[in-house]
């Protein structure tokens, strides 16, 4: 029997630099709530604010 969660239903949320969709991950497990970028590519990439 398989254990776990399918990919499709984990959360997901829209990274604000890329504007790519990205899924929960087990090191996020802690704080997915604070999680707002989808790499350290995106999170280190200039923003217009």
């Amino acid at each position: 029997m398989p254990r776990g969660v399918a990919k499709r239903d984990l959360p997901t949320k829209i990274c604000p630099v890329c504007q790519r969709p990205f899924a929960w991950r087990k090191k996020w497990e802690r704080d997915w709530e604070a999680v707002i970028y989808c790499s350290d590519r995106c999170r280190r990439a200039p923003r217009d604010s």
